[in-house]
């Protein structure tokens, strides 16, 4: 038994697909530490604040059509890439496509967004003082402008990881961390409350750069006209709208706890991101390793081998799940040490430090659901079934919006946590129901 375990272990340590998964895991780890190092300078610097609570209002949009429609149109670029790749023909044509439809993409959400910015603090967020409009304004419009460089981030990265350079396209996140810290030392004064707004564009810009030199270096941009009557491009395109829709609705999620959490006292907006921050760590590594590693190994693994891509789901949802509730439970009971550890200090309160950890505690719960749900997410991916995804995301979204708004009468901020919590589980576990019903019907 012994030898058999140490055996296993041995091939382990030689597959291709754990070797990636540590490796982007490792990078990921350390860009994590270094991000949450620089939400201890942010906290103890700005406290629960308005700054703060408007930052994460004027990052909101911008990061929701970043991981809605960008997101989710590299995820549908790179199972449909691959099968392009499969047919010896050449790439430069469905590589044009692909930044063709990302640069339009992008223009035209950052024209909407900048539109109706006065229309959406109106309807959601109303009630303020003109003060507190004007601050979440002049920082939205130095973050509209990272749409563009998201955009072609995450195809630039997307590209990067079909070609088996995990380590260049996990790297570039790092500037974004790096660049708010060394303003928050050195340029505070000079940046005032925009401070993070133009550490997060300046960053944007330096990730982009990054990826653009990495990805020539390689040689791996090769463009020409694009084709849109490609027949993986046409399959592409039908698949966009459902894994939109699917992305659109998760995002809402987001911006409903937001919009309850603005109607509570000031400050409630920023406790609840602050008391995402710790699950988030945890979940953040895992799923950028098994996202960037496993979306292009299932849609080969789908195309050439359907069996053995079954088999290699069902083992790592297992391991996975295992290992996330692990840490899951130990993050609860030391969650109260670890908010004071690393957020409790000057403007950041005893009282702060109760609030937010009382929060992670319920976040943490859902944890193992989420990291085993973007491995279903990543397959479903891979087999263009993403029109199930929107149907299961839209009842999520309408459950998370009735549910805010009975628990927030009952337990105040924590029913918003309470609800995330309870949606999340149930999203995840009808995920893996359709799932198991796709493999049932089509065993080879």
């Amino acid at each position: 038994m012994v030898k058999n375990l140490f055996n296993q272990l041995s091939d382990l340590r030689h597959n291709k697909i754990v070797k990636n998964l540590l490796l982007v895991g490792g990078i990921t780890l350390v860009i994590k530490f270094f991000g949450f190092y620089k939400e201890t300078l942010v906290a103890s610097s700005f406290g629960l604040s308005n700054v703060l609570d408007t930052f994460f209002i004027a990052v909101l949009i911008p990061g929701f059509i970043q991981s809605v429609f960008l997101g989710a149109f590299k995820n549908v670029f790179i199972p449909n890439y691959i099968a392009e790749l499969k047919t010896g023909r050449k790439i430069s044509s469905f590589q044009a496509t692909g930044f063709l439809i990302t640069g339009f993409i992008s223009f035209i959400f950052v024209i909407i967004a900048y539109l109706f910015t006065d229309v959406y603090l109106d309807v959601f967020f109303s009630g303020h003082t003109e003060e507190y409009y004007e601050l979440i304004k002049s920082q939205f419009y130095y973050l509209a402008p990272c749409i563009f460089f998201w955009g072609f981030s995450s195809l630039l990265s997307g590209l990067l990881n079909i070609s088996g350079e995990f380590k260049y396209s996990s790297l570039p996140a790092i500037f974004v961390p790096i660049v708010i810290v060394v303003c928050l030392f050195f340029f505070k004064e000079n940046l005032g409350n925009n401070l993070l707004a133009i550490g997060t564009l300046i960053g944007s810009i330096l990730a982009f750069l990054s990826l653009l030199i990495t990805a020539s270096r390689k040689k791996i941009i090769s463009i020409s006209y694009p084709d849109f009557k490609n027949k993986n491009v046409q399959l592409m395109l039908k698949q966009v709208p459902a894994k939109v829709s699917s992305g659109f609705l998760t995002g809402m999620n987001g911006i409903v706890d937001q919009f309850f959490a603005a109607q509570l006292v000031v400050g409630s907006v920023a406790a609840i991101n602050y008391g995402l921050k710790m699950p988030a760590f945890l979940i953040g590594i895992l799923v950028i390793a098994l996202t960037n590693v496993l979306l292009p190994e299932f849609s080969s693994l789908i195309i050439e081998n359907k069996k053995k891509a079954y088999r290699m789901f069902f083992k790592i949802l297992k391991i996975l799940f295992l290992g996330a509730t692990f840490f899951a439970l130990s993050g609860v009971f030391l969650s109260d040490f670890l908010v004071e550890l690393f957020f409790q200090r000057k403007q950041f309160t005893s009282e702060d430090t109760q609030i937010v950890s009382s929060i992670q505690k319920i976040f943490l719960i859902y944890t193992p659901f989420t990291i085993c749900g973007m491995v279903i997410v990543s397959f479903l991916t891979s087999m263009n079934k993403n029109a199930i995804m929107a149907y299961i995301s839209l009842g999520a979204v309408l459950l998370n919006i009735v549910l805010d708004y009975i628990l927030i009468r009952y337990f105040g901020i924590l029913g918003i946590a309470i609800c995330t919590t309870i949606v999340v589980i149930l999203k995840n576990l009808f995920l893996l129901f359709f799932t198991l019903r796709i493999i049932k019907l089509n065993p080879e």
